[in-house]
């Protein structure tokens, strides 16, 4: 009986009191996917191997994706098979592969062109930074909902009134007490050119008359 004992333990399995636990199906499925994805490497495709380590970064990105708020609409995670895979986070950010088809490249367009946000072999390291990047960008989207108060705004009951509204409610009403008359200042230059016109028109009418009169007198 001992040496069955001594059997178990040498080839790894325990027994129910000091029971090892079993390894995940993901991680030994992770592990045979890198070892594939290192042959294929070397003798298929790099392209195959280049989209077999994004599938490992992608399914390691599970948990970070399922914590997003279902309202949060600004990350589509998928990958795409063209010329150069990519693992996209969202339309202006994804991770590439390195030229050695090892290293994972995390890059962001931006206005002033690809900006590197992390590189390096390890997938737990491009899934830190990519978890600062989906809580920056979930930040961002948090500011640009927040509504600037309308200046001069009575603020609701319990409210206290921003600040600086006061301020600005006092400036606004000047400006829009004197945009009336500025508007007639304006408009007063039109009317009096349309005044002379009428005026030089009804004159003129005159002169024609008067002309016409006093021709009619002649022939008399």
């Amino acid at each position: 009986m001992s040496n069955l004992d001594n059997g178990l333990s040498g080839s790894g399995i325990s027994g129910p009191a000091g029971e090892a636990r079993p390894t995940r199906l993901r991680e030994a499925l992770r592990r045979a996917r890198i070892e594939a994805a290192d042959r294929t490497a070397v003798v298929v495709d790099l392209r195959d191997a280049e989209v077999a380590r994004l599938e490992i970064l992608s399914e390691a990105l599970d948990p970070l994706f399922d914590e997003i708020p279902s309202n949060v609409e600004l990350f589509d995670r998928g990958i795409s098979r063209g010329d150069t895979p990519r693992l996209w986070i969202d339309a202006v950010a994804h991770v590439v592969m390195g030229r050695d088809k090892r290293l994972y490249r995390f890059v962001q367009d931006t206005r002033f062109g690809r900006l590197v946000l992390a590189e390096s072999h390890e997938v737990s390291t491009i899934v830190s930074a990519v978890t600062d990047y989906v809580a920056r960008r979930i930040i961002e989207r948090e500011h640009a909902l927040v509504t600037l108060p309308v200046p001069g705004a009575v603020p609701l009951p319990g409210e206290a009134a921003p600040a600086g509204a006061g301020a600005a409610g006092a400036s606004a009403a000047p400006a829009a007490a004197t945009m009336p008359a500025a508007k007639r200042a304006e408009a007063l230059p039109k009317a009096r050119t349309w005044l002379v016109f009428a005026l030089g028109f009804i004159a003129g009418g005159a002169a024609l008359f008067a002309l016409a009169l006093l021709a009619a007198l002649r022939w008399i």
